[in-house]
């Protein structure tokens, strides 16, 4: 497709060099003829009276179609090194502008891999507060559950029931044991709650880091691609041949 675009471009160039050739030499011919009538005419008085032959004149107009002829005819074609030089001009800015647009792309889709690893970062972080606040919490509840356990042992409920100053002991004690017992079922409730959580939390993590990696590589990988592309185009660059410098006329000493 590009080649096709340049091929057009080339012939359309061709055309109108060679119009404008053309309209030049017979601008220039009827120019010179002009001239040649004005500057060989003899001012002549009572000029004879003559009557061509048809000889005449079918001469007369073979050579005026042979003129308009010859000057409707190029005087020259395009040289072939300007022809080749503009096409590879013009192959130069179609590869110029492919890279500029290459480099466009890349840098858009690299915006988009920073924009996507910034909120990855930033929902780990969300995630790790929020585990840390779990674990907060399993090792506070944990601790109540391990006094309450210390609790329910008999020698520590009569302690407590003792002060009661009742006739019946024995209800009273039956009475904190249910209590502590139906705490820590409570209890125990909300630490499977925070174990689920814990789980789906630690899955989250483990996701948004991998997300987070696999970005890092990304980029990483794209940074490297680019400095090689760099170092690539300055040894092709550096790799074109310089001028050879013209030889001093003078002998060295």
């Amino acid at each position: 497709m590009r080649n096709h675009s340049i091929r057009k471009l080339v012939m359309a160039v061709l055309a109108l060099v060679l119009i404008v050739g053309f309209l030049l030499v017979d601008s220039s011919a009827q120019r010179r003829r002009r001239r040649r009538r004005t500057s060989s005419a003899p001012r002549i008085e009572n000029p004879a009276i003559y009557q061509p032959s048809p000889t005449d004149a079918g001469d007369t107009g073979n050579n005026s179609e042979t003129n308009a002829t010859d000057n409707r005819r190029p005087t020259g074609e395009q040289d072939p090194d300007a022809m080749k030089k503009t096409i590879r001009v013009l192959s130069t800015q179609v590869d110029k502008l492919n890279d500029k647009l290459t480099q466009m792309e890349e840098s858009q889709r690299s915006l988009v891999d920073l924009e996507r690893l910034s909120r990855a970062e930033s929902r780990s972080a969300a995630l790790r507060a929020e585990l840390r606040d779990v674990q907060a919490k399993e090792a506070d509840m944990e601790a109540k559950v391990e006094q309450i356990d210390y609790d329910l042992k008999p020698e520590n409920i009569e302690r407590a029931t003792a002060g009661y100053g009742t006739t019946h002991p024995e209800e009273a004690r039956e009475q904190r044991r249910r209590q502590l017992e139906s705490e820590k079922q409570r209890l125990r409730k909300q630490l499977d709650q925070l174990a689920i959580s814990h789980t789906r939390l630690d899955e989250a993590i483990a996701t948004s880091d991998a997300e987070i990696d696999r970005l890092h590589k990304k980029l990483d990988a794209a940074e490297q691609a680019d400095i090689q592309n760099a170092k690539t185009k300055a040894q092709s660059e550096g790799a074109t041949p310089k001028a050879t410098p013209t030889p001093s006329p003078y002998p060295p000493r």
